[in-house]
């Protein structure tokens, strides 16, 4: 008769996204050194040029218009343009460079600064004397009654704060 092993084993328990989390890491370092190296960029997650350059925008429907929310702070509502033409909605912006202090150590520079350009194919047509654009807190909403017709006409809208 064999002998029966009374030795006991405990399981370790498996953490399959350890090893992930730890590439994630080593992937946002690198690409974070190379931009830092190469262009000049701010640190600012894994796409750091990216996130200097881009502002966030978010499109939805909402009733019978659609409502554009771009995120723009530290911004003027004089420095922001908005236009529409065709099905094509234009948000451009200009954060101007504040002055360097000079003779100082700077440990980071994350701040910046330039021009952003946004344009997003609309998926519907809207009606362009109607629309309304609002800048409030960094954040810019435009609000666009959907048209019966499918072509929207050229228009640069203002922006009212």
């Amino acid at each position: 008769m064999a002998k029966k092993d009374t030795e006991s084993r405990e399981l370790t328990p498996w953490q399959a996204f350890s090893d992930l989390s730890r590439w994630e890491r080593e992937m946002e370092h690198l690409f974070e050194n190379f931009f830092e190296r190469r262009l000049g960029a701010r640190s600012g997650g894994l796409w750091p040029v990216r996130s200097a350059n881009l502002a966030p925008i978010d499109l939805y429907e909402d009733k019978n218009e659609l409502v554009a929310k771009v995120e723009l702070p530290g911004l003027d509502k004089d420095d922001i343009d908005v236009s529409i033409s065709d099905h094509t909605l234009t948000v451009k912006a200009e954060k101007k460079h504040e002055e360097e202090i000079k003779d100082k150590n700077y440990y980071r520079v994350e701040r910046s600064h330039g021009a952003i350009r946004r344009v997003v194919e609309l998926p519907v047509g809207v009606e362009t004397e109607q629309i309304k654009a609002q800048f409030k807190n960094g954040l810019l909403e435009i609000r666009m009654p959907r048209s019966q017709d499918e072509q929207s006409k050229q228009k640069r809208i203002e922006v009212q704060g």
